[in-house]
């Protein structure tokens, strides 16, 4: 099967290709087979999409924000109607499930644009009385070009959850999508354009990793925007200080959850299947490290044991299948390396650990149990479906422990207790926390991290201010006094 793009960016309203750039070879994950090649962007394509992006920023921002939202709500619409066919190309872009993807990725970016054209509208200054009749009054602005740089994990989720807040705003935007997953993000621009869009407000470039370096650090660029590794983060974030940019980083993490011996078992074994293995466990927000008090450890890995041996493994087209592949033969022999390193520092595996025989890059649901705080796969993020049990007495300890990490993105306790439920969120250093739930991101919640997982929000109201900056202007309606 072939998804050969017409051509591999979209810019200013268009298509265009410029085959002088490094070849870019897109792989269905379930097979292995080449289903599409693009090429990187020369610095000609990279100009060009900045020069259209600047050239376009201006006479959008200076539309009312309820026309901005319209066009965005229209594409919302378009995404919707088109969610299957999206889904598809998704899961061959992934490798992800199509019983995933039809609920979990293309809606979830028709969410996003939908909520951010509703917001566009009310997006006001305000009025600020002084004594003696001065005032001040405040005009939000748009920052100008904004840079998004996206994940393989997500590709039409991130690039619309990039594109929605930095359009609704004023912004125009050039979106770099992962080189392993570069063909949503095209589609997206597509119904961007048909819903209205101006020429130049959205483009899309592909690119490696000098493509991404390239964008961050051009003067044009006012804004950029992260999802990715806390090593590429760092990265990012340095290149982006040093030219003054406003940014967002959205990076990894190493997120506990909490199992209390109160809690109901199916459904935490249920936020440990999603926190674990939903996407095969490529998702940042993920809870690989599972704290289960020790009353109740053996109960919970047989239980989970006998849940995760109803996983259907296979082909991702097939509705009925719940676990896909990994998304390349790359991830999937970092993961084996990973687990690989579990045994061999100690850790039990109790299910899984084996890639399965078969064309593809598909590894078992893995878990270890009886894991310590400083072996590895407790410390280091493997981004592959790898969960690793931890015991605990209680919870002071639990929750030092859960700390005791460089990360900060999510955590997630399971009590009947909500007061300990409570206790315990507050006491967590994370950004994006749950209770009795785990992996839930709707875009009325801010989503993002602490500590190294990340600077700023997405979604929400909060995530306005990150595309947007305020004027302040202070209006005399006195006589001006100096001191001579």
């Amino acid at each position: 099967m072939k998804f050969q793009p017409h051509a591999s960016h979209f810019i200013n309203g268009e298509y265009v290709e410029d085959t002088n750039g490094r070849e870019i070879e897109v792989i269905y994950p379930a097979t292995g087979e080449l289903i599409a090649k693009l090429h990187s962007a020369t610095p000609a394509i990279i100009d060009l999409a900045l020069k259209a992006a600047q050239d376009a920023q201006q006479a959008w921002a200076a539309l009312s924000g309820t026309e901005r939202g319209r066009i965005l709500r229209r594409a919302s619409d378009i995404i919707r109607k088109r969610n299957y066919d999206l889904s598809v190309l998704e899961t061959h872009d992934t490798g992800k499930p199509l019983q995933e993807t039809t609920v979990a990725d293309a809606t979830s970016g028709a969410d996003a644009l939908e909520y951010f054209g509703g917001l566009a509208g009310s997006l006001t200054g305000e009025h600020i009385a002084l004594g003696g009749g001065d005032f001040v009054y405040t005009i939000r602005q748009a920052l100008g070009v904004c840079v998004g740089i996206g994940a393989w994990n997500y590709p039409t989720q991130i690039a619309c959850w990039k594109a929605a807040p930095a359009l609704a705003c004023g912004n125009t935007m050039i979106f770099k999508p992962s080189e392993t997953t570069p063909l949503s993000a095209l589609k997206v621009a597509e119904i961007l354009c048909e819903a209205g869009a101006p020429k130049g407000i959205y483009n899309v470039v592909q690119g490696y990793g000098e493509v991404g370096a390239a964008l961050v650090t051009d003067q044009r660029v006012a804004k950029v925007s992260l999802t990715g590794s806390v090593p590429t983060g760092r990265k990012v974030y340095a290149a982006a200080a040093a030219e003054m940019k406003h940014v967002t980083m959205e990076l990894g993490g190493k997120s506990p959850i909490i199992v209390f011996d109160d809690a109901d078992l199916e459904d935490a074994i249920s936020g440990a299947i999603l926190g674990n293995f939903y996407s095969s466990g490529q998702v940042c927000s993920n809870g690989t490290r599972v704290f289960v008090q020790k009353g109740i450890k053996e109960a919970f890995l047989k239980r989970l044991t006998e849940r995760l041996g109803q996983a259907k493994i296979g082909d991702p087209m097939d509705m009925d299948v719940s676990f896909g592949p990994m998304v390349s033969e790359r991830q999937l022999n970092i993961v084996k390396g990973y687990i690989a390193i579990g045994i061999e520092e100690g850790a039990r595996l109790v299910s899984g650990g084996q890639q399965l025989k078969r064309e593809g890059f598909y590894l078992e649901p893995t878990v270890f149990a009886d894991v310590t705080d400083k072996m590895t796969i407790a410390r280091e993020e493997i981004f592959g479906p790898v969960m690793s049990v931890l015991d605990f007495d209680t919870e002071d300890e639990v929750l030092a422990r859960a700390n005791d990490t460089e990360f900060g993105l999510a955590a997630g306790v399971f009590t009947a207790d909500l007061t300990r439920a409570h206790r315990v969120v507050a006491g967590f250093e994370a950004g994006s926390c749950f209770i009795n739930t785990y992996n839930l991101a709707p875009v009325e919640a801010p989503f993002g991290g602490s500590k190294a997982s990340g600077v700023g929000r997405e979604n929400s109201k909060l995530a306005i201010n990150h595309y947007s900056e305020m004027k302040s202007v202070y209006v005399s309606m006195n006589s001006v006094e100096a001191p001579y």
